[in-house]
């Protein structure tokens, strides 16, 4: 059961949707308008413990000058 991201065209709202089977007409939470589109997502890696955007590589794990929570510097922690 997947979860898409679904934009409506009646208030821009911008939503997630559980959908379950093939359902026909997704419904917008805030207008209940049915003029709703699926929007592509971007996916999402993990690779040593950093997530990665596509196209962009992921920093290992032991890099950078991190504290010892978070490995990678780039926390508010770490400063």
């Amino acid at each position: 059961m997947p979860i898409f991201e679904y934009l409506c065209e009646g208030c821009d709202d911008q939503f997630e949707e559980l959908v379950i089977g093939e359902q026909e007409a997704i419904l917008c939470p805030k207008c209940g308008s049915e003029q709703t589109r699926k929007l592509i997502s971007s996916c999402r890696a993990k690779f040593g413990g950093k997530s990665a955007e596509p196209g962009q590589a992921a920093a290992p794990a032991s890099a950078g000058s991190g504290c010892s929570g978070c490995g990678g510097g780039s926390c508010a922690s770490c400063g």
